[in-house]
């Protein structure tokens, strides 16, 4: 019987259970995975904790993103059991989420792993670098020779951005917290890097630019780093607001928007799976093209056994880890 996280209450990650779950029965309609490889997403511990916007009813599986080994799939839907893929789980029943040996989704949710890529890499793929894609491209519609300044450049979301901003032809200036996490930013490619602990970024920007300022700014991190990003935005730069690591939402001052000329725009990139699924495609073709010439891929900064998710999801909570933190499990 495979093993699976569940959540039964809301809460911190030390009140998850490591538990037995017995699956459904196959269902025609999709495709059912074993489990080798699933991501940690910062997201998860706002859903552990009942904070995030998609809420599932008690009690569920964690985990969005898995790649493994597909065991059945629905006739017609281009899968066979033993195929490589990666996918997007939802946490609806104990038979999702993604913190498990086994798990099922929707065909459509699926893609076949390319060769050269580990499962832990493929785990990793999707979700950081879809945002990172729509944010840049679709949202901030990035040019080639504009300054991309990218916060939080070491985690997950960050290392993405930083590596798809460099391939569209952007100069790069990342922020982290600490020297380590700035040399991963440099490791990804970033042309600048600041250590807002030990500089204002917002001085180093106007000095990389000669006060031009970033054309674009990327931000997972809200609160101040938000609110000092307004201060080095460029005339007619866009401001990619993603999330609120820092734990506070900003308040937007809309006369400071009016005087600088510049735009606001949000990324909440599961919409565009209800919205706009015609576009997913589109840019999971890019993304692989991307990968096969060698201009992305994921930095997969942390790997643990299925059985140490609390303890990775409290090191993900206290910033410990770089880029992103993968679950293996081991085959049987």
């Amino acid at each position: 019987m495979p093993k699976a996280w569940v959540v039964r209450e809301l809460g911190t990650p030390d009140k998850l259970h490591f538990e037995d779950v017995d699956p459904s029965p196959v269902n025609d309609d999709v495709v059912r995975i074993r489990v080798r490889a699933a991501a940690v997403n910062f997201f998860d511990l706002l859903q552990i904790g009942g904070t995030y916007q998609v809420k599932p009813e008690l009690p569920f599986v964690p985990g969005a993103e898995v790649a493994g080994d597909v065991e059945a799939a629905p006739r017609g839907s281009g899968f066979r059991p033993g195929d490589r893929v990666f996918a997007v789980v939802s946490q609806e029943g104990l038979h999702r989420g993604g913190y498990t040996e086994v798990t099922d989704t929707e065909p459509g949710d699926v893609r076949k792993i390319p060769d050269r890529m580990s499962y832990a890499e493929a785990a990793a793929f999707f979700i950081n670098y879809q945002t990172g894609w729509f944010g840049l491209h679709r949202r901030a519609n990035v040019r080639p020779g504009e300054v991309v300044l990218v916060h939080g450049g070491a985690g997950g979301v960050g290392t993405a951005a930083i590596q798809l901003a460099k391939a569209a032809g952007a100069r790069v200036i990342a922020t982290a917290g600490s020297d380590a996490k700035v040399a991963v930013c440099r490791e990804m490619g970033a042309d600048l890097t600041i250590n807002y602990n030990d500089e204002d970024f917002v001085a180093a920007v106007k000095q990389a630019t000669d006060g031009k300022g970033a054309d674009v700014v990327y931000d997972p991190v809200g609160g101040d780093i938000f609110d000092r990003s307004t201060k080095c935005i460029a005339f007619e730069g866009r401001i990619v607001v993603l999330g609120f690591t820092s734990g506070r939402v900003p308040a937007i001052a809309t006369n400071h928007v009016l005087i600088k000329n510049y735009s606001i725009v949000g990324l909440h990139w599961g919409l565009y799976r209800q919205r706009a699924p015609q576009l997913i495609p589109e840019c999971t073709e890019a993304l692989f093209a991307l990968y096969a010439a060698g201009k992305i891929r994921p930095h997969v900064g942390r790997e643990a056994p299925l059985a140490d998710a609390v303890r990775v999801l409290e090191e993900v909570a206290s910033r410990k880890t770089t880029g992103k933190a993968v679950l293996t499990v081991e085959m049987a």
